[in-house]
């Protein structure tokens, strides 16, 4: 993730800490996105891209890696504009 934050510039925007146990081993990392809390599980660098890209950047929900048992948000993303 903060390879991913170096690499897209958004370094003093985006903020990714490493955290402890969060209690989801069993589908691999987990990412938590906020202030939407949204849940996701990445299995690999190119899912961490893709999140970075699609989710952090665009506004858009990856849908094939959200965290089961976690519902995303209601309300639309935006986009951000470093």
């Amino acid at each position: 993730m903060k390879k991913e934050v170096d690499r897209l510039g958004l370094k003093g925007i985006v903020r990714a800490n490493k955290a402890g146990c969060l209690d989801h081993c069993e589908y691999g990392p987990s990412i938590v996105v906020y202030p939407e809390g949204v849940w996701y599980w990445a299995g690999t660098e190119a899912d961490v891209t893709e999140i970075m890209e699609k989710h952090i950047v665009g506004g858009q929900i990856v849908e094939r890696l959200l965290m089961p048992g976690h519902e995303p948000p209601k309300r639309q993303l935006k986009p951000l504009k470093p």
